[in-house]
């Protein structure tokens, strides 16, 4: 008999969240985690008040009030409202695209006014079905919103000019006719008092936990600890890129401690112009309001994937899509095996979407 009823390979959210279900069930958990931490790349750190967050800003928010008062067993959430800023070569805008935004653009106070200016905006395009993400943003938004806005820093996070990107990236970009900053529409949103990795240790108790672990350089042996084993790493390597590699994009944090109480007044400042090599500026205090006489920013670099880099965000063009089809007919056919999170499942999640369907996941073990 195994020693074990779940190995669960990786410590993130989607991990996490099973190992607690599991648990609560009285089975036997092993967890084992390549990094030398818990909580993947929601993964904080305490640096006097201030609650680091090591791979990118990451503020919970959803409308499922199931996963608002699940997380809420685990931590005090402290309420945040997301209100980033756009900086266009020192030009200041408010997002999302809102009043502010239009006012600040063309000196419009009225809906009907803004209105107007992006109907007229939008005809450049003389109704003609939109071919790359240049024309998709501007059937959406029109001329100016694009060109300040988006485009630079869509070109950044992408790696490849607007004009050569697919049009199904932007399926949709939020504009509001009224003067509200919020950047999300969800009723519900804030941040870990304690920071998001005491919210992992918590959903972990009870779990064996192997930290510097790599599950695929020793798999036969860590497949004979438990009757089940889900999977959060990527699915390619799982099976050891039978259909080639699937391709991410992925981030580099350069990280400076200031020695100023408040650097750029806001938790997240987007640098939309092309120039400015790094995509945002995180100041971390700014999400929890911590009273330090020092400041910690991150700036935030995409760069493309190479082997051995962090996989962030998965690129779902048509080419991608295809090759995971292939992996996902070979998942199907696994008896012991689940595949879960961004990177077992090749899609991109909010945190609430990472809770909710790793709770259906482990409802289906019943």
């Amino acid at each position: 008999m195994s020693a074990y009823d779940y190995l669960i390979v990786g410590a993130g959210l989607y991990g996490s969240v099973f190992a607690r279900q599991m648990l609560d069930r009285g089975k036997k958990v092993l967890v084992v985690e390549k990094r030398g931490h818990v909580a993947g790349n929601i993964y904080t750190e305490r640096v006097g008040e201030i609650d680091v967050h090591k791979y990118g800003a990451h503020i919970f928010h959803t409308s499922d009030a199931e996963v608002w008062a699940y997380v809420q067993q685990f931590a005090h959430f402290l309420p945040f409202i997301n209100q980033p800023i756009a900086n266009y070569k020192g030009e200041i805008y408010n997002l999302p695209f809102n009043m502010n935004t239009f006012a600040r653009l063309w000196g419009v106070a009225r809906p009907e006014q803004a209105q107007a200016v992006i109907e007229e905006q939008r005809r450049a395009l003389a109704g003609k079905t939109p071919a790359n993400l240049e024309e998709q943003a501007i059937s959406l938004v029109g001329t100016d919103i694009y060109e300040k806005l988006i485009k630079g820093y869509t070109e950044k996070q992408w790696g490849a000019e607007c004009k050569d990107l697919p049009a199904f990236i932007i399926r949709r970009l939020p504009v509001r006719f009224t003067y509200d900053n919020n950047y999300f529409n969800d009723l519900y949103q804030g941040v870990p008092e304690e920071g998001y990795t005491a919210l992992v240790e918590r959903l972990l108790e009870g779990a064996d936990v192997r930290l510097d672990t790599d599950y695929l350089a020793d798999r036969a042996y860590w497949d004979a600890q438990a009757d089940t084993i889900v999977y959060t790493g990527p699915v390619d390597a799982f099976y050891e890129f039978r259909y080639g590699a699937l391709d991410y994009r992925t981030l580099r944090f350069e990280e400076e401690t200031l020695l100023v109480e408040n650097y750029q007044g806001v938790a997240v400042m987007n640098f939309t112009d092309r120039e400015t090599p790094y995509t945002r500026i995180i100041e971390h205090k700014h999400f929890t309001k911590a009273a330090d006489a020092e400041t910690i920013i991150t700036r935030e670099y995409p760069a493309a994937w190479q082997p051995g880099d962090e996989p962030f965000y998965p690129l779902n063009d048509e080419k991608n899509c295809e090759r995971f089809a292939q992996y996902e007919t070979l998942m199907q056919q696994e008896a012991r095996v689940r595949f879960g999170g961004r990177l077992g499942r090749y899609r991109y999640y909010d945190m609430h979407q990472v809770v909710r369907l790793a709770l259906d996941d482990a409802a289906k073990e019943c």
